[in-house]
């Protein structure tokens, strides 16, 4: 029989979840066209706030990529508008032209933020925060300009405000009401969330109107409001709410009220027209978090399947902050009303608050502020309407440690672990009873359990723990597998590269039967990286295997120019190469230069076939500003200028980039350098700094300054600057080593703890030899970046020269 079309306009996280659910089951049953108007594959929209604080890159957050459509038989259009959609001759009509008739569509078309009908909203610099290109917009606003306003002090305005802050912003959040988070806290937990925030270094602005923005100019020069002050901002987010995007809809004659009017089952008004995510309105509610999203998709999903299922009935909603140092949950009702029993506890030394709400004995709603570890516990108790006893009530209000271990044995079969994924405890115990899994990574590769917010990783843990019992192996159990093409970890694999004397990527796919024999975007880089570093003399890079800034040595920017950024040891630079960077950045038209975070200039608006002229006249090494490498060496003036300064943290920082410069690691890697205790150079927050004191060197580790903020710890003492060099040189080979690729030294430290690092890198002098002579071998073998594609014409020609015109279809 031929497969029926099943086209869905929309591709993001609700639509593509109900595909997945299609294919999961009846993989047979439709030929798929998906249409997105962004140009990128389906990504997770909830971890967009990582992307603006810097810690995560877009391909960190991508769900499904370009290989998952291919592999699917999925026809995917991205860049690509829907203008029209005819539901008489069941076909539809994008901004191109083309035609695309389909058996069924599915609306999966989102919502756009509210923005404010106001004077002055024409104004440049006032944008939304829904997607990666208004991410984008906000990191560029970012690099130019100071202060920034974020209207709406929800879930959403307080992430955006978060982020900017991270940027280096002056950020004040506007709220039209007194309590931050109204919608989901009460006047006390919302109290305590502002406090937080503002020692945090954000700032309110609550009971304020908006009324217009302020400006002569084109650009938006601050915010009115209606007691008549004002607030001056360069940069406007709007975050006050969002509206389901029916557009379309009203267009082709569909019910429409906020929202896309469906039934239990996603139907519309239209024969086989239905709609999913926040577009839609089901039983008068447009929901905008992922949970329901995805509920929503399973129910429509089993529907087009012919699979029989239970109707959609609404959403208990939840929330939980994603901001690092804040722990906010909060889900079902949190107001005080008559008829409920109110179970509260308010630590302020702790700055702890947790509130469960009961009617007629049944849990029905919570907030905890301080301390989430009952969150997941607390959001099923509320689904399931459990009944408060007094050992859930020890849990909860602290009298006992929270749920854990062998407590997940009281969670019924039905209920759902992972709320974003819809996946229930029933379908974690299947697989790993049917498929033997022993790790998070597998469950979350097989079900969805954990991939989106990771809010529910601690009881799919637990599930597995509970499964496997004595079987259990907490530290295989932290391993992740490299990506779905295979099962080995990466311990696994590189102990078979090894033990097989595999060389290239190629090689280690056949032999170790991965079952996609080309690979993927994860493992092929991952492949590349872990044969480099076992093999740096035999092992060739594969270059199409790596990311495409680290491919093209420059950062890719939206617009598709690029970005240089030419080395500057230390920080240090000279009058005659300052010279030279200015006359090249007049030559070319270099649209920005921009001093870097780590001490350094960034040329960025470079059109593609002038970026290996330039490297060409600075005659500069490449800075590797795009590499899973040594990004910068930042330092202080130390000894030779500073007053306080101990010791010569400039003329260490030198040496510290020129001898681990260019060299592969699992992670970007940042060092710094501080002459004295002050902290000047920001070491603290660096994956190894280096602090001089008298008449020592202080070494930390594994600091980090992103989404996951973690202050760096202390390894070691040593006197001399020949003992600094020995111990980091150890402590990267140990890092590059023993680390997952794309791990950051921040979270393998904790991984496999400073203890383990401290006796391998410090104390064991054999074995810290032995890392150093590896790590020596491996550099040996670096290039110059800029140099060898400049020398190989070839290659220059490939990557520069033949320009491929951009496609919307993929």
């Amino acid at each position: 029989m031929a497969r029926e079309h099943l086209v869905v306009i929309g591709n993001g996280m609700a639509g593509v979840k109900t595909v997945e659910n299609i294919l999961e089951q009846a993989p047979d049953r439709y030929q798929i066209t998906i249409v997105g108007a962004e140009p990128y594959p389906n990504y997770n929209r909830i971890q967009l706030s990582y992307v603006l604080e810097k810690s995560k890159a877009i391909e960190d957050i991508i769900l499904n990529d370009w290989d998952w459509y291919r592999e699917n038989g999925i026809e995917l259009y991205t860049g690509t508008k829907v203008t029209d959609i005819d539901t008489t001759m069941k076909r539809i009509t994008t901004d191109n032209g083309t035609l695309i008739a389909y058996d069924k569509l599915v609306l999966a078309t989102g919502s756009t933020p509210f923005m404010l009908d106001i004077p002055g909203a024409d104004k440049q610099g006032i944008v939304g925060f829904r997607d990666i290109k208004d991410c984008e917009t906000m990191l560029q606003a970012a690099d130019q300009y100071k202060k920034a306003a974020v209207i709406g002090g929800g879930l959403l305005g307080l992430e955006a405000a978060k982020g900017l802050l991270k940027l280096g912003m002056d950020v004040t959040v506007v709220h039209l009401f007194d309590d931050i988070m109204e919608r989901q806290l009460d006047h006390t937990a919302s109290s305590m969330l502002q406090a937080e925030l503002e020692t945090q270094g954000i700032k309110f602005a609550t009971g304020k109107k908006t009324v217009a923005y302020l400006g002569d100019g084109d650009r938006v020069a601050g915010l009115q409001f209606s007691d008549g002050s004002e607030l001056e901002a360069e940069f406007v987010v709007m975050a006050a709410g969002i509206r389901p995007n029916t557009e379309l809809a009203l267009a082709a004659g569909l019910e429409v009220n906020r929202g896309i009017v469906v039934d239990d089952y996603m139907r519309t008004s239209a024969p086989d027209v239905y709609a999913v995510g926040e577009c839609n309105e089901h039983r008068g509610i447009s929901y905008g978090l992922v949970a329901p999203l995805f509920e929503q998709g399973a129910v429509l999903a089993r529907h087009l399947c012919g699979v029989e299922t239970e109707p959609y009935a609404g959403t208990v909603m939840s929330t939980q902050l994603k901001i690092s140092g804040v722990d906010v949950f909060s889900a079902g009702e949190f107001t005080d009303a008559p008829g409920l029993t109110v179970v509260r506890m308010h630590d302020e030394w702790r700055r702890i608050y947790k509130k469960i709400l009961l009617r007629g004995g049944r849990i029905i709603g919570g907030v905890l502020v301080g301390d989430g570890k009952s969150a997941a516990r607390l959001q099923q108790w509320i689904r399931t309407g459990t009944v408060m006893t007094d050992a859930i009530h020890d849990t909860l209000m602290g009298a006992v440690e929270a749920a854990g271990g062998n407590s997940v044995a009281d969670i019924a079969d039905e209920e759902i672990v992972c709320g974003c994924n819809g996946v229930t405890k029933k379908r974690i115990v299947d697989v790993i009873q049917e498929r033997g899994f022993t790790t998070v990574e597998e469950i979350k590769l097989s079900t969805g359990a954990s991939r989106s917010c990771g809010g529910c990783r601690p009881v799919v843990e637990q599930i597995l723990k509970h499964v496997l019992g004595d079987k259990y192996d907490s530290a295989a159990a932290k391993q992740e597998g490299i990506c779905s093409c295979t099962t080995l970890s990466k311990d696994e694999v590189v102990r078979n590269i090894k033990e097989k004397g595999l060389i290239t990527s190629q090689e280690v796919r056949y032999a170790l039967g991965w079952e996609n024999e080309e690979g993927c975007s994860k493992c092929r880089p991952a492949l590349n990286y872990y044969l480099g570093m076992i093999w740096p003399a035999e092992h060739v890079d594969e270059r199409d295997s790596r990311f495409v800034n680290e491919r093209m040595h420059a950062n890719i920017q939206k617009d598709g120019t690029f970005g240089v950024v030419p080395r500057m040891y230390g920080g240090l630079t000279t009058p005659e190469d300052l010279r030279l960077i200015a006359d090249v950045a007049v030559k070319y038209n270099v649209k920005l230069v921009k001093v870097t975070g780590g001490q350094r200039l960034d040329l960025l608006g470079i059109q593609r076939e002038d970026v290996p002229k330039i490297w060409e006249e600075l005659g500069m090494p490449s800075g590797y500003a795009y590499a899973k490498a040594l990004r910068t060496v930042k330092t202080c003036v130390g000894s030779q200028f500073c007053r306080f300064g101990t010791k010569d943290s400039i003329d260490m920082g030198i040496q510290l980039e020129k001898r681990f410069e260019r060299l592969d690691m699992p992670a970007k890697f940042k060092m710094a350098v501080n002459g004295c205790p002050r902290n000047c150079a920001e070491s603290a927050t660096k994956d190894l700094g280096i602090v001089g004191n008298e008449g020592a060197w202080e070494i930390y580790v594994g600091g980090n300054g992103g989404i996951k903020a973690r202050l760096a710890e202390l390894m070691c003492k040593v006197r001399t600057d020949e003992e600094v060099m020995e111990i980091v040189a150890a402590f990267i080979q140990y890092y590059r080593e023993t680390a997952n690729y794309l791990e950051r030294t921040s979270d393998w430290i904790e991984r496999i703890g400073l203890t383990k690092v401290i006796q391998t890198v410090v104390e064991d002098a054999d074995s810290r030899r032995e890392l150093v002579e590896r790590i020596n071998a491996a550099l040996q073998q670096v290039k110059e970046p800029w140099r060898d594609i400049l020398d190989n014409q070839k290659l220059k020609e490939q990557l520069f020269d033949e320009i491929q015109a951009p496609s919307g279809r993929q």
